[in-house]
């Protein structure tokens, strides 16, 4: 599984997490984090949207991530 930061608010922590990749996109969970609090929210992203995210950089793949995968 992939962590992504996604770029956010001072204050905020949010990531999104890729459950499933399929040929049309990515099953994600989307944890934001405010004041002690945590949302958490499963959804499914577009391929060409998520692409979109990561070349823009409002989402980047978090360095833990990316350690444990390699």
């Amino acid at each position: 599984m992939k962590r992504y930061c996604i770029k956010c608010e001072s204050g905020r922590v949010e990531f999104l997490d890729v459950l499933r990749e399929t040929d049309d996109g990515f099953h994600v969970r989307v944890v934001r984090v405010k004041d002690g609090y945590d949302k958490v929210v499963e959804e499914f992203l577009a391929r060409n949207l998520f692409e979109i995210c990561v070349k823009t950089g409002f989402i980047y793949e978090t360095a833990e991530a990316a350690a444990t995968v390699a």
